[in-house]
């Protein structure tokens, strides 16, 4: 076949592609980068999954160190306060058995206590924010139920998984070994928007010395579980 030599090369194209449209699938809030909406009024939303997640510590050695360890083997536990918009406030944890409801107040739910980190779906407590006006703020937190402090050790994650939209995560990644508790997120409702504000603080005391860093007012008593 002959070459038409009338027809010019087309030149290179120099149009700059137009930005991508398709959304994170994952974030991770940092000190830099600390908040982000989660949801707005009308979104469809419905129970969000909070996630806990931690490395187990291997015991090594022998016999002697090996039992040392499983005595010492660390419990972390997920729980939260929270304000609903009624001006009602409570705890949500495993310890005394406050385990919530998700489909009447607290519309909160904490599905189970992992005292290990050997289960692979850790802790898990569900926010049913179908409707976002039901609640003010809801703090989550991280507590060393069992065992001597040791945050860098367990390598703590909490992901949350809204029903739409990315997941986040926060990572308990500033390691402190006196306190037992760790304040991780605040999720925050104005009615319509909800968002998640990264905490990562940690309280040496109790959980009524969380409650008092936060102003929840909660009347205290000592629970076992």
């Amino acid at each position: 076949m002959g070459i038409d030599y009338t027809k010019r090369p087309s030149a290179p194209s120099t149009s700059t592609p137009p930005p991508s449209t398709e959304q994170p699938t994952s974030i991770s809030l940092t000190k830099a980068a600390p908040r982000v909406n989660l949801a707005k009024g009308g979104d469809g939303q419905g129970p969000m999954r909070v996630n806990l997640n931690w490395t187990a510590q291997k015991p090594s050695g022998g016999f002697l160190a090996k039992l040392a360890a499983s005595a010492n083997q660390v419990d972390l536990d997920l729980g939260c306060l929270y304000e609903l918009a009624d001006g009602s406030r409570g705890v949500i944890q495993a310890l005394g058995n406050s385990f919530g409801a998700l489909d009447t107040p607290p519309y909160i739910l904490l599905d189970g206590d992992d005292r290990s980190g050997a289960n692979a779906a850790g802790e898990n407590m569900h926010v049913n924010l179908a409707r976002p006006e039901q609640f003010r703020r809801v703090l989550v937190f991280a507590m060393i139920y069992q065992g001597a402090p040791n945050w860098a050790a367990v390598d703590g994650v909490v992901t949350l998984f809204p029903t739409s939209g990315p997941q986040v995560e926060v990572r308990l990644d500033s390691a402190e070994n006196k306190a037992r508790i760790c304040a991780v997120a605040l999720i925050e409702s104005d009615g319509r928007t909800v968002s998640v504000q990264r905490e990562v603080k940690y309280v040496t005391g109790s959980q009524a010395d969380l409650d008092k860093m936060y102003g929840f007012g909660l009347q205290w008593k000592a629970g076992r579980k």
